[in-house]
């Protein structure tokens, strides 16, 4: 890891000769998720902040906690009069779930995943007999700029075709440091269109 750091460094000091800022600015961070690809690689599987962001949603498994919707964009529709809980359930190394209920609404699943050696978040959505439903697992894979704490999920191709929109779909799943704090935010082209916070201290 320390190699593909040092490597990466001396790629920045070298690109940024004769470079504006802002150009200097996008290419540090494109060599550093360049670098985080290739331990990613080298290691077979996650890279260290995404499987440091499993173990952070793992240190939950077991317990639920309560919600609310605090943002949402004109037009779309409100949960704001229903209570959410999101519950901590199966906790494994390459698989943690969250199901998400809002009110009696029990359809909603969070599966995050080691998929094709990837951190991969999906949204699993059930009938009432456990059978899915015609819209489901549909989410991205991290993009490889994510910390211990949050995560980026861009629309991936089965979601693009699934969900049949034109929007830059791309959820963000972040705690804070003191884990004090579940955020869940769904964004179109970069702009926040709705969020769910938990209160991870107040377990239920």
């Amino acid at each position: 890891m320390y190699k593909h750091f040092l490597i990466a460094a001396m790629a920045v000091v070298f690109f940024a000769c004769g470079q504006a800022p802002e150009q200097q600015t996008e290419r540090e961070e494109e060599v550093q998720v360049e670098a985080r690809e290739a331990d990613r690689l080298e290691q077979g599987g996650l890279t260290p902040e995404e499987r440091a962001f499993m173990d952070n949603l793992a240190s939950l498994c077991g317990q639920s906690f309560p919600g609310e919707e605090v943002y949402l964009a004109e037009g779309r529709e409100s949960w704001a009069d229903d209570p959410f809980v999101m519950h901590v359930t199966k906790c494994e190394e390459d698989e943690v779930h969250i199901p998400f209920h809002v009110g009696e609404d029990t359809s909603r699943t969070w599966m995050f995943l080691v998929e094709d050696g990837r951190l991969r978040f999906r949204h699993d959505h059930r009938y009432p007999d456990g059978t899915p439903e015609e819209k489901t697992m549909y989410g991205g894979y991290a993009d490889g700029k994510g910390t211990a704490y949050a995560q980026h999920f861009p629309k991936d191709d089965y979601s693009r075709e699934l969900l049949e929109d034109y929007f830059g779909r791309e959820w963000r799943v972040v705690m804070d440091e003191e884990m004090t704090t579940y955020s869940y935010r769904l964004l179109y082209d970069g702009e926040v269109v709705f969020q769910a916070d938990f209160d991870l201290t107040e377990p239920l």
